[in-house]
């Protein structure tokens, strides 16, 4: 490990400041401790440091005791992109059956209802929400993640989610500034580019970013995406143009600029880690997130070193580290201020999420059949898991279903002969298919008809963007994939 920068000057407790690295384990490593001593003013849990409630709130209690104001951030949108439930499914739908329901009041209560479980864990800093309007049907990142296409729609539930969370303490962050919905490539593999005018940028994407800062989010979080319109030459991560230019100056917001992961190749791959670091603080960003993949102490060393570099250089300006670095210790100190929020004293609603994944799901007939009432063959048909999803987490209706339907079994299929595969293993019973994005997979599309021509009574149960026409006996579309919403599907199957 280098230690050219080891101590605790002004420079590199600065450095130290803006950085929000992940870690391995489910207790904190002694360098991260350490590094609390040092300067360090934020770290990110991730799926490999949950186990249970109890032990995050342990985790972080035992971070606190290195430094009390400590902003502790977790990537909790809930629905598809979980920490907390990393295992086990989320307890609360997702955006885009929020946003199905379209009722700001729920929105809000169930991000307040999540608000305080993060809290009670001592997590006071969540990436989200995602305020991307989801444009583009093919986009393989966002989807089920947004509140949906409508961009008024969205502002509004962005709002109602800011002010749902932080009601609780908990910082939110609205993401991905200046919008990742109209995107066909996922920046965790190559930087997309969004070509659209300015006329369309500005009354879609911008919309439900402005709806955020006028709601008070207390970060923002950067896509790596570039837009020529905005900047021909570089991503929004590290675009003057883009944060400082139009976020700061045009759209007037002064809160915590944090960026999307820079280890996604989008900035790693493009520009080198370390000389992207710089790039993006230089650029206007505040806080650095870094650490989805594991992140060590001698990524920490090299980032703090880095920046130290760049401001001894010239590269860097030493006021604009500074300003970077107060805006942390400044969010920081509004997290702490509100640790006795009056919203984590106030009524609970556990079961809020549960009732949104029924609100949102909807069910279609497209021609008689006889009610399930019996045991099926549930056949989920994966799609692959993209990087902010992962693909640990389950998701589906299955194992509802063999609760509801004791003698129920199941299997899952991909790929171009999932359909005959599928029938097969059913071996003449009725078939619930589960998809997710079918109108993004042509494969599933084929399966879908292998089914629906042999067994016209097949249910299908549509877990993603329900973009395709309903089919199927009985089509049940539960707008995502939590497990919340494997129980609300479950439930409508059986009810026929």
């Amino acid at each position: 490990m280098t230690t050219s920068t080891t101590g605790t000057d002004t420079l590199t407790r600065d450095a130290l400041a803006v950085l929000q690295p992940g870690f391995a384990g489910t207790t904190a490593p002694d360098w991260v401790r350490r590094r609390l001593s040092e300067g360090l003013a934020s770290v990110a849990l991730f799926g490999r440091n949950v186990a249970t409630a109890e032990q995050v709130t342990a985790l972080t209690a035992q971070l606190r005791a290195e430094r009390d104001d400590l902003l502790v951030a977790i990537d909790e949108e809930s629905g598809d992109v979980t920490r907390l439930e990393v295992r086990t499914g989320s307890s609360f739908p997702g955006n885009h059956a929020l946003g199905a329901v379209d009722d700001t009041t729920l929105t809000r209560g169930v991000a307040r209802e999540l608000g305080r479980r993060l809290a009670e864990c001592g997590v006071n800093f969540n990436w989200a929400p995602s305020a991307d309007v989801n444009a583009n049907p093919d986009n393989p990142v966002i989807g089920v993640r947004s509140f949906g296409r409508d961009t008024d729609l969205v502002a509004r539930h962005t709002a109602a989610y800011v002010e749902g969370l932080q009601s609780t303490g908990v910082a939110a962050c609205t993401k991905h500034f200046p919008g990742h919905g109209d995107t066909s490539v996922d920046s965790h593999h190559a930087v997309p580019h969004i070509d659209l005018d300015a006329t369309t940028l500005n009354e879609r994407e911008l919309q439900p970013f402005r709806a955020a800062i006028a709601a008070g989010t207390r970060a923002v979080m950067s896509a790596h995406i570039r837009v020529p319109v905005l900047d021909p030459d570089r991503p929004a991560t590290l675009s003057r143009r883009i944060l400082t230019g139009l976020l700061r100056g045009e759209l007037g917001y002064q809160g915590l600029i944090v960026t999307d992961g820079m280890e996604m190749r989008a900035i790693s791959g493009t520009y080198g880690l370390e000389h992207g670091v710089v790039l993006a603080i230089a650029a206007g960003a505040d806080a650095i997130c870094v650490g989805g993949g594991l992140c060590d102490e001698d990524t920490v060393q090299g980032l703090t070193d880095a920046l130290v570099a760049a401001v001894r250089s010239g590269e860097l300006p030493e006021e604009r580290l500074a300003d970077a670095a107060a805006r942390v210790r400044a969010l920081a100190d509004w997290t702490a201020g509100m640790r006795r929020s009056p919203a984590l004293e106030g009524d609970r609603e556990p079961e809020i999420g549960l009732t949104a994944a029924r609100r949102a799901v909807t069910v279609t007939r497209t021609g008689p059949a006889a009610p399930v009432t019996g045991p099926v063959y549930v056949a989920t048909f994966h799609p692959a898991a993209n990087i902010a999803v992962g693909d640990e987490t389950p998701w589906g209706v299955g194992a509802e279903l063999e609760r509801l339907l004791p003698g129920t079994t199941t299997g899952s299929f991909t790929g171009p002969d999932a359909g005959a595969r599928a029938l097969e293993a059913a071996a003449g019973r009725r078939v619930v298919a589960v998809v997710r994005d079918e109108h993004r997979h042509p494969w599933m599309r084929t399966a879908l008809d292998t089914l629906l021509a042999a067994g016209p009574d097949t249910v299908v149960v549509e877990m993603g963007v329900p973009q395709s026409a309903p089919r199927g006996a009985l089509h049940v579309a539960t707008h995502g994939a939590a497990r919340v919403c494997g129980t609300a599907a479950a439930e409508a199957v059986v009810a026929g």
